[in-house]
């Protein structure tokens, strides 16, 4: 016999299931929300951290208010190096955050000639002081102790830096000031 005259019903076909094993939107958005904020949380606490610049002893270079990422993760893979701009805990406070650069590490012999810096008496070129932040302080010669940094502001003459409370041990250093991010005319790289 032929099955031409006799058509089979049809075979069952599978639906979707509206709901069974489908999550509600709102849980969906919830999900992600907390994935996301489990990222950004871990990039923050571990690895970058933004901060707002407050004062202007790193003028021209960062202002105040501005905002800026700090890699907090970096010298574990890297040595602090001169011309790095450093955020740590102010030495006489360690409630405050001060940010400036390195300009001597561990057994530098750093001094200053009427605003000149000289560093194992070789004098600084220092391209990110333009003359109308410098000023004619001198100061005698130290030599960077051990775990330590002689560091300095931009602004000379607007700074509380390592000529007013001494070198600053790596214990206090918790991070690098690498991107600005905020306002958006400044946004790039920190050097």
């Amino acid at each position: 016999m032929s099955d031409v005259g006799n058509p089979q019903p049809p075979a069952p076909v599978a639906t979707k299931d509206s709901g069974a094993h489908a999550l509600p939107v709102m849980a969906v958005w919830a999900r992600d929300l907390l994935v996301s904020l489990a990222i950004s949380a871990f990039i923050i606490i571990f690895l970058y951290q933004p901060v707002k610049v407050e004062g202007t002893s790193m003028m021209p270079g960062l202002e105040d208010q501005e905002r800026i990422f700090v890699n907090k993760f970096v010298y574990r893979w890297e040595p602090i190096q001169r011309g790095d701009i450093v955020v740590f805990r102010y030495p006489r406070d360690t409630s405050k955050s001060y940010i400036k650069r390195v300009i001597g590490v561990a057994g530098d012999r750093v001094r200053i000639e009427n605003g000149q810096v000289y560093v194992n008496s070789v004098a600084l070129d220092e391209d990110y002081v333009p003359s109308d932040y410098a000023d004619a302080r001198s100061y005698g010669e130290v030599v960077v102790p051990s775990n330590s940094f002689f560091v300095l502001g931009d602004h000379r003459t607007m700074s509380n830096d390592s000529r007013d409370f001494g070198t600053v041990n790596e214990r206090y250093i918790y991070g690098k000031a690498v991107f600005g991010y905020w306002p958006m005319e400044k946004m790039g790289r920190l050097r």
